[in-house]
Order: C-alpha cells, then structure tokens, then sequence
C-alpha cells in the first residue's frame, strides 16, 4: 500500500517556487486531480499543499488551497479522519482568501466550494456552486424528465427547454426564494456572498434554491433539489 507520494509527484512540488509555477501547477493538477478526478496520490498531495497554504513551501497559496479544497469535496470517512489535521488547517486560510476575493467572482464561488469542503460538507463543495459564475444550471425535470437550463444572467432569467442560446424554445419564469427564508446552509453562502459585494453570487443562491416549472409539462421543482441528482 502506498503511504507516501511518489518521487515525481514530490519532485514536481519541488519545483515551485520559480517562474515556472504556472507549468507546474498544470502538471500538479493533470496529475493529481485530472478532469475534477480524485486518487489516492491527491489525498497524499494534501501535506504538500497544506505546507504551501500555510507558507512552509514555496508555491502559491491560492492554488494550493484551490487543489486541496477539490481533494476534500471527495474524501470519505477514512480519508476525512487520516487527513484531518491537514483539512482543518486549511480552513483559517480558505476564510481569509475569501476576503480578498472581491472582485473575481469565479475563484470567490471555488473558494466557498474549498469552505464547505474543509468543514466536511460533501454536496455543495463538489463542484456544484460552479453555476453561480456560468449563470446556469442544467438540470432534469423530474415529472417527465426534459433535460433544462436554469438561466439567470445576461440572457434572462427562465427555465427552458433545448439550447436557449442558438434557438428559441419556450421558456418559464423562475420564482427565487425569499433570502430570509433560506435553509441555513443557503442562507450563510447567500450572507457571505452579499458581505462580499458579490450581488450576482447571492442572487443567483436565491435562483439556485428557489423553484422552476418545467416549460414542456409544467411540472413545478426545487432547482437545487434537481442539481443535486445530476
């Protein structure tokens, strides 16, 4: 059983800390977490990264925090408890880089992704906030099963049916929820976001959490329910 990084992978840690950070990097993230794919060598990359978030190793800390934030959306029980020490102190960091996210929405929606992760929340760290910054949700309906897009930016606010933007399907009003009366777990992301300045985020959550009805069976859903079966 392998209880340690490869010498590759160890190597290519090694190397940061110059002008090639950007390549290597690249390699890090081919390597360790290729397509939004986690191994067993991501969740040993976590003491490498945990070092550089925590300014011990060269390298830059966002990235490493970015990386380690995906590998622990996927940990389970075993990994979560043998990796906890590592997790845990990359929460502190994950908070104060959120601070200074204000005017980068995407990194500001992955880095509420690494915050769930690192306090062990397993549905929303996984990838599926991404929307917020596409402005868009594909989804199914889940009376007669239409394949959906959930849109609420630049091209309007609707759910429709085929590729909204190449042709010219019916579409049906989105109806957001009361921000006041969220969950709790929607509620923080939505009252960090709007903390932040990041008004689009936290309307967007209110979409995310709110209700569609289905353009081809009127079928009326919970948007978010419906992520989470994608």
């Amino acid at each position: 059983m392998t209880v340690r990084l490869s010498d590759d992978l160890a190597a290519a840690f090694a190397r940061l800390g110059g002008e090639e950070d950007s390549t290597v990097w690249g390699e890090l993230w081919d390597d360790l977490c290729h397509q939004g794919d986690v191994y067993e060598d991501s969740f040993l990359a976590l003491p490498y990264l945990e070092a550089i978030a925590g300014r011990r190793a060269p390298g830059g800390v966002q990235d490493a925090v970015l990386m380690a934030g995906l590998i622990a959306s996927a940990a389970d029980d075993e990994h979560s408890a043998r990796y906890a020490a590592e997790i845990n102190a990359f929460l502190p960091v994950a908070r104060r880089l959120l601070d200074t996210a204000a005017d980068d929405r995407s990194s500001f929606v992955y880095l509420l992704q690494c915050l769930l992760a690192f306090e062990g929340e397993r549905v929303w760290s996984a990838g599926r906030l991404e929307g917020l910054f596409y402005e868009e949700y594909e989804v199914d309906c889940p009376v007669c099963e239409s394949a959906l897009f959930i849109a609420f930016g630049d091209h309007g606010t609707f759910a429709s049916a085929g590729d909204y933007v190449t042709a010219d399907p019916v579409k049906t009003a989105l109806l957001p929820a009361d921000p006041a009366a969220l969950g709790p777990l929607p509620a923080r992301l939505h009252r960090i976001a709007t903390e932040a300045g990041h008004e689009e985020v936290a309307r967007g959550l209110t979409h995310l959490f709110g209700r569609a009805t289905c353009p081809d069976c009127a079928g009326d859903f919970v948007v978010s329910e419906q992520v989470e079966c994608r």
